[in-house]
């Protein structure tokens, strides 16, 4: 009870969640035993890190940032455009279906919605749309990033739990994709009544095929982050290395769009994401001691499975706990508390680790979409001065249509591992 209440008392009092996490974990520690446990810290903080597939996370954030900087975001948006823009709400879908294409490259939604945010919304803006639906529409399709690998989150989780990277990835393709559908057909449904602009004309094929010719260097990414993954050429973390070399090969070499003092910038930034993140990570394996040690997942099964052994309602309250401890709290930390607490319950109602993975993963993505303290609206309210209630306000048929695919892959275990199994990981 006493860490609960410290670790609530620190985050409001506005403490980093890493360190709160931290000071929680050693008073943990000392309750449990004195000065004997407190030595124990180190070493857990250590072994938290000491994960070889947590290497896979700043390779691919390395490599979308070299991606940004060379102007493959812009390739990939007039790709989309030329595809869909024609339709009544053309730059709205242009949107979702560029978050597909720029899924391959961070695997990050708040980078997803800070491009964006700087880009598409303007353009959005220009062409006629509300600021607060062209806000709303980015940020639903800003957690197709993190759906579609790479992931950062299936890396953490997979790290964690012992559970095939391959495997999650694999199974992030299919309800991201189906996301990016659900939401064109939301925008298409309300384009008439919303009075949305379209494209005059629709691209001709040949213009179609111009501007895919300088989009594939772009578009080759992903095929080679997931076919050597899936195809088992080579690990999570070697093909995040890969990436980061053929970035920087094309931005240098293609582009000529790539300086050294450039690159040492996207170095920077990307060490201060990653030690956000790996500090989470680090002291939260304290806390994850201090939980294993005192039975709390075994207790939370049981409390659980006492009052329901049905296994949708397991599932339907797993999801609910994580959609609302997400509102509030950042997303890799209750990852890496919530999971070795809620894994053994799935364990127990017999649902594939695959399965409850990439449960936890589109919970927990939504989840940053949603108020008080959803990253992507925090991101995009930021990058262009609206208001994050109006935000908010748009945002609820996305939200709704989300939660539909959510819900969908939560209660049919087939449709979630059809990829898996075509792939051989189940």
């Amino acid at each position: 009870m006493i860490v609960g209440i410290a670790f609530v008392v620190l985050m409001v009092l506005g403490m980093p969640i890493g360190f709160a996490l931290g000071v929680a974990g050693v008073i943990g520690l000392y309750d449990m035993g004195g000065g004997m446990f407190l030595v124990q810290g180190p070493s857990k903080v250590f072994n938290g890190l000491n994960v070889f597939p947590f290497l896979a996370m700043p390779f691919f954030i390395l490599a979308g940032e070299i991606m940004n900087h060379i102007g493959i975001t812009s390739r990939l948006v007039l790709f989309a455009q030329a595809l869909v823009g024609h339709f009544r709400g053309g730059l709205a879908h242009t949107n979702m279906l560029a978050s597909v294409f720029f899924a391959g490259l961070t695997g990050a939604a708040t980078a997803d919605a800070a491009a964006f945010g700087k880009t598409l919304v303007p353009a959005m803006v220009e062409r006629g749309y509300r600021r607060d639906y062209a806000c709303a529409v980015t940020a639903a399709g800003s957690i197709i990033g993190p759906t579609i690998p790479p992931s950062g989150l299936m890396v953490v989780y997979g790290s964690l739990m012992g559970v095939s990277i391959g495997g999650l990835f694999a199974a992030g393709i299919l309800p991201g994709l189906m996301i990016c559908l659900i939401c064109m057909t939301v925008i298409a449904v309300t384009a008439r009544s919303k009075n949305l602009p379209k494209n005059e004309r629709r691209a001709s094929l040949l213009e179609i095929w111009k501007i895919f010719k300088s989009s594939i260097t772009a578009l080759i990414m992903p095929l080679i982050i997931l076919g050597g993954i899936l195809g088992g050429i080579v690990t999570p973390t070697e093909a995040a290395s890969v990436a980061v070399a053929y970035a920087l090969f094309i931005g240098i070499f293609i582009y000529r769009a790539l300086t050294f003092a450039d690159f040492f910038k996207m170095l920077i930034r990307t060490a201060r994401v990653t030690g956000v993140i790996f500090i989470i990570i680090a002291f939260a394996s304290i806390l994850g001691w201090w939980l294993s040690f005192n039975r709390i997942p075994q207790e939370v099964a049981s409390l659980v499975l006492s009052l329901s052994s049905d296994p949708y309602m397991v599932i339907f309250m797993i999801v609910a706990l994580l959609l609302m401890i997400g509102m509030v709290m950042d997303i890799n930390a209750i990852l890496i508390i919530l999971a070795p607490v809620l894994v053994p319950l799935t364990v127990q109602i017999g649902m594939d680790p695959i399965h409850a993975g990439i449960i936890f993963v589109l919970a927990l993505n939504i989840s940053l979409m949603t108020p008080p303290v959803g990253a992507c609206l925090f991101v995009l309210s930021s990058v262009t001065g609206e208001k994050l209630e109006k935000i908010a306000a748009q945002l609820w048929p996305f939200l709704l249509a989300e939660l539909g695919v959510l819900f969908l892959f939560a209660f049919w275990s087939d449709l979630a591992l059809a990829i898996p199994r075509l792939l051989g990981f189940r």
